[in-house]
């Protein structure tokens, strides 16, 4: 990505052109731009340094502020609202401890590309170096986890540094912005100018591709033989229409398709043209078809080592073509044959263009066949199957709780948002939960945030209040920001807790089974809570399924009852995630696991297949 830029207040001669601008606090100045920014609901928590801000809040009825129990629980939040609305999500805490707690938040935010405007009180202006109470340099704090961010220092400079802020938070490629906001200046007079930022001159993101660069990529295209479509989170960042225009470029190729875990949703997940997510927890087929295709079309997508697996030998002979709004991407992991710097929409758009205008050639016909045939074969081995013990009394396999949450939310024909915490219960939601539109898949994929699930939940409730949301957790992430059961109930929030509880932390036993010779330090987690009394003290609903024959009667009485529940499903306890790329391996050495049929045997619980 590119190196976080910052600088501490708007340059002085980047003024707004307001002949009579309004005198009014710069409490009252904040949350009128934030009004013109079409701000609707803010994710945050009060203190000392920013109770001017809360007082102009109260004050006015044009922006909800959801309160929550911790700040990095008002990022995450705050995530979720943009990734499921396409909006920009705004958080606002205090000074020090407050805005500390918002790293975490940050980053997660700026390795998944999610806007994000994050408001910090701090001391007034004149306190700034002297070790003030609840003093931080935030603005330093942030600089790597931050896209860009400010101290605002004057008071007319207020009105255009937030400007600003909202367009490079949602412009080029998306991240979060922080804005450090002196109590002073808060309480102080200020000028309020209704105008567009004048904006910083090393900041312009190219959004049209170059078209020469489209048509060599869609002349490589038509002569491909083993082509594949690699799609990414840009898709679903791109906006809604993006991902409408990948349908059409997928069906009208007929190429296949393979999405990391932020793409899922950008393309159909139940399209026959699908091969399932790639990388290390990914589907045989779009693995093995991703080292073998002589054309790999990469479309925002980051080449992420999650995903590539060994460098070295990542989809070793094709001829790569990657498209990404961010310039720096282009060539950053793995080298490509054709960069194509733009918005991806935009790049799909183009592409579609291209195709219908130039004859595709004969022989590609009889290629794609032959490369689908192929597909198939892979596709027979059923790389995410499992064998479930349908005996009533028999243990409940985590695989086999996702697919019946999804088959029986499918049945309600509810409009439904799935967020995650991080872990096996994430790799398995990707494989067994399936998503046909964008914007409805909230997970934490670049920093692997545990923790990040339950606050996601509450972001997409807000943004959706009708709609069905479900956060499915394991039982170690779930404790991370379990306070946020709190907000869920004072604000009456219907969210959806679905708990795999294996009461491990399951992705850290498993590769301390695998790698570290079943050594379980510290993956244990004992003392947990009853979380079905833990649920009914935050005013909710609590269930628990310990078998099979509970299961299906649990996920219905939650999916039917009108306010929070939390849903406590035991599951086996030292079950494993495959298929898995091991560390180092290529995507033609995964890890199958036992219910496959052959391979080379490499433990009791997996295969590898070379």
């Amino acid at each position: 990505m590119n190196a976080p830029v910052q600088h501490t207040a708007i340059r002085p001669d980047a003024r707004a052109t307001t002949v009579d601008p309004t005198v009014m606090s710069g409490a009252e100045v904040l949350l009128r731009v934030l009004q013109d920014a079409g701000v609707e609901v803010i994710f945050g928590y009060p203190g000392g340094a920013v109770l001017p801000i809360y007082d102009a809040l109260f004050r006015q009825e044009k922006i909800r502020h959801v309160l929550v129990r911790h700040e990095q629980a008002a990022v995450h939040a705050a995530e979720a609202y943009a990734r499921s609305t396409g909006k920009v999500g705004v958080v606002l805490v205090t000074s020090g401890p407050g805005g500390t707690n918002t790293v975490t938040g940050l980053m997660d935010a700026l390795l998944d590309s999610i806007p994000v405007v994050c408001f910090t009180g701090q001391v007034g202006v004149p306190l700034i170096g002297t070790d003030a109470f609840q003093e931080a340099d935030i603005t330093g704090i942030t600089r790597p986890a931050t896209k860009f961010n400010y101290l605002v220092r004057r008071p007319q400079d207020i009105a255009p540094v937030v400007q600003e802020a909202f367009h490079i938070a949602r412009t080029g490629r998306p991240g979060p912005v922080l804005v450090d906001l002196p109590k002073n200046l808060m309480v102080g007079p200020a000028p309020y100018m209704e105008s567009a930022p004048a904006l910083h001159p090393s900041y312009r993101p190219r959004f049209e591709p170059d078209r020469a660069a489209v048509a060599q990529a869609v002349a490589a295209m038509k002569q491909a033989r083993r082509p594949l479509f690699y799609t990414g989170g840009g898709v679903i960042n791109s906006g809604t229409k993006a991902a409408e225009a990948l349908g059409r470029l997928v069906r009208m190729t007929g190429f296949p398709c393979t999405s990391t875990l932020m793409g899922l949703g950008g393309f159909p997940t139940t399209d026959r043209q699908f091969l399932g997510m790639l990388g290390m927890h990914g589907s045989y087929e779009a693995n093995l078809a991703t080292h073998d295709c002589d054309v790999l079309v990469a479309l925002g997508s980051r080449f992420d080592d999650r995903v590539t697996g060994r460098l070295d030998a990542f989809s070793p002979d094709s001829f790569k073509i990657h498209a990404d709004i961010d310039p720096a991407q282009i060539g950053k992991i793995v080298p490509v044959n054709l960069g194509l710097v733009g918005d991806v929409g935009r790049v799909i758009e183009m592409m579609i263009e291209e195709w219908e205008r130039t004859p595709t050639p004969a022989p590609q016909a009889a290629d794609l066949e032959k490369w689908w045939a192929q597909i198939a074969q892979w596709r027979g081995r059923d790389s995410f199957g499992f064998r479930q013990d349908m005996a009533p009394s028999a243990i409940i396999r985590p695989q086999y709780a996702i697919s019946r949450l999804y088959e029986m939310t499918r049945q309600t024909g509810r409009d439904t948002y799935v967020s995650t915490e991080v872990g096996q219960h994430q790799m398995w939601a990707a494989q067994h939960f399936q998503f046909d539109r964008p914007n409805h898949w909230l997970t934490s994929g670049g920093l692997g945030t545990m923790g990040y699930g339950l606050p996601a939940a509450v972001g997409a409730q807000i943004a959706h209040p009708d709609a069905l949301v479900i956060d499915i957790a394991g039982e170690a992430s779930t404790l991370m920001n379990i306070q946020e059961l709190g907000t869920i109930a004072q604000y009456r929030l219907p969210v959806k807790l679905f708990i795999l509880n294996n009461e491990y932390m399951g992705m850290v036993r498993q590769w301390q089974e695998l790698l570290h010779e079943s050594r379980y330090s510290e993956s244990y987690s004992a003392a947990l809570p009853d979380f079905v009394r833990l649920a009914e003290s935050f005013h909710g609903r609590g269930l628990r399924a310990t078998c099979v024959g509970e299961l299906d009667g649990v996920i219905a009485d939650m999916l039917a009852h009108p306010g929070p529940v939390v849903a406590d499903i035991h599951v086996a306890q030292e079950e494993n995630c495959y298929p898995m790329i091991p560390s180092g391996a290529a995507h033609n050495q995964m890890l199958l696991g036992p219910d496959q049929d052959d391979g080379v045997e490499v433990s009791a619980e997996g295969r590898m297949l070379v």
